[in-house]
C-alpha cells in the first residue's frame, strides 16, 4: 500500500505527464526522428498501464509502449532546483525540478 508521500509523487508525475507542465520535457534525437510525434506524445499523456512490474514503488515514474514499431520509454527524474543533484524530496514542488525524458528503448 503506497504511503502519503508516494501517492503525492504519483499524482505530481501523472499531472506533469498528462499536461507536460510542472516538468521539463526532454525528447531524444531518436524520438524526434520518428513520424507522428504528436501521436506518440498523446500516448505518453494517456499512459495508465501501471503494474507492479513496471511501477514497483507506485510513483508512476516510468512507462513503456510500442509506437510505429518502436518500443518507447518515458521516465521521470527528480533534481534539485538548480538541476545539479537529486531532489531532497520529490513530493515537494518547492525543492524539486521534474524532468520527463521520452526515448527509444535502445537509447536507454
Amino acid at each position: 500500500m503506497p504511503d502519503e508521500i508516494t501517492t503525492r509523487i504519483a499524482a505530481l508525475n501523472d499531472q506533469a505527464r498528462r499536461t507536460f507542465t510542472g516538468c521539463r520535457t526532454v525528447i531524444t534525437l531518436g524520438v524526434q526522428a520518428l513520424d507522428d510525434l504528436s501521436g506518440l506524445l498523446d500516448k505518453v499523456r494517456r499512459f495508465d498501464a501501471f503494474t507492479p512490474d513496471n511501477d514497483p514503488y507506485g510513483e508512476h515514474d516510468f512507462g513503456s509502449f510500442i509506437h510505429g514499431g518502436q518500443t518507447i520509454f518515458w521516465k521521470f527524474d527528480y533534481y534539485d532546483l538548480d538541476i545539479t543533484m537529486h531532489s531532497p524530496d520529490p513530493s515537494d514542488l518547492t525543492v524539486t525540478a521534474r524532468v520527463l525524458t521520452i526515448m527509444l528503448a535502445d537509447e536507454y
